[in-house]
């Protein structure tokens, strides 16, 4: 009979063994945190090329599940907005279905279990709920931080107040999240001040290079196009030169953050890729 029980205790420890070494690996999770229907797509581009033409963005917000911790890249638009179905706004109406705090939940975490936050940049449809993450290390860009809360900061905008004094890791050109290359946050100027971008590397999936603003729509990387509201088109030029060298030399699939058809061809939440 001991020797039955200790078969049965060796057999448990090992299927224990292995579902935990399945746990170690990458996990990407793709939030839904809001979606903009452009009536006219003329402030994309500072060439007039796409004039007059309409286009539907999705909005999405992105978990990374790491042994050594969970990284939220990018926190969508304010998500009280899921509170008004019917939207908010003309040329640029947007909306949102489901609040992010909500989607955490359904994955049993809370704002505060969230490690590390980090977001591409400032504008208010990636760093709407960034306060409610003040809780977790805040990795950023020197230049993009000092400019969030310059004397003169951005006016309108206060939903990232709340990180002034959190735990917070500066960087001025890159920063590996978990130190084994997985997850490097790469700054890419000229649509912020120090707008950045996320090379993630997954064991199945490969790597995936996430935009930020750098590109905001499949068409407008074609042709390199440069919104006119870009902080400084100037420095934009090398930024989307130095993004399509780490897409070919990474091998990446491109995530236009902003690209529906790229939203749409992730697994819908709460499936991840891995």
């Amino acid at each position: 009979m001991k020797k039955i029980f200790s078969y049965i205790s060796t057999a448990l420890l090992a299927v224990t063994t292995h579902a935990a070494s399945a746990d170690d690996s990458i996990k990407l999770y793709t939030l839904d945190c809001g979606a903009v229907d452009v009536a006219d797509m003329a402030p994309f581009d500072n060439k007039g090329r796409f004039d007059g033409q309409s286009i539907v963005l999705a909005n999405p917000c992105f978990l990374i599940r790491h042994p050594k911790g969970d990284l939220l890249w990018d926190t969508g638009m304010e998500q009280s907005l899921a509170d008004t179905p019917e939207g908010i706004g003309d040329n640029f109406h947007f909306t949102m279905k489901r609040k992010l705090t909500d989607q955490l939940a359904d994955l049993g975490l809370a704002t505060a279990d969230i490690d590390f936050l980090s977001i591409s940049h400032w504008h208010p449809d990636h760093s709407g709920n960034a306060g409610l993450f003040a809780a977790s290390t805040w990795i950023v860009n020197r230049t993009e931080r000092a400019f969030m809360f310059a004397e003169e900061k951005p006016q309108g905008h206060e939903d990232y107040i709340a990180l002034k004094d959190a735990k917070t890791l500066q960087f001025d050109d890159n920063y590996d999240v978990f130190g084994d290359g997985s997850a490097v946050i790469t700054s890419l100027p000229g649509h912020t001040p120090g707008h950045s971008v996320l090379t993630l590397k997954l064991d199945k999936a490969g790597a995936l290079l996430f935009s930020g603003d750098l590109h905001i729509f499949a068409e407008g990387r074609k042709m390199d196009a440069i919104p006119t509201f870009n902080f400084d088109a100037e420095a934009t030029v090398p930024s989307l030169r130095l993004f399509a060298e780490m897409a070919e030399k990474e091998q990446a699939r491109v995530i236009i953050q902003h690209e529906k058809a790229d939203f749409d061809s992730l697994p819908k939440f709460p499936d991840y890729l891995d």
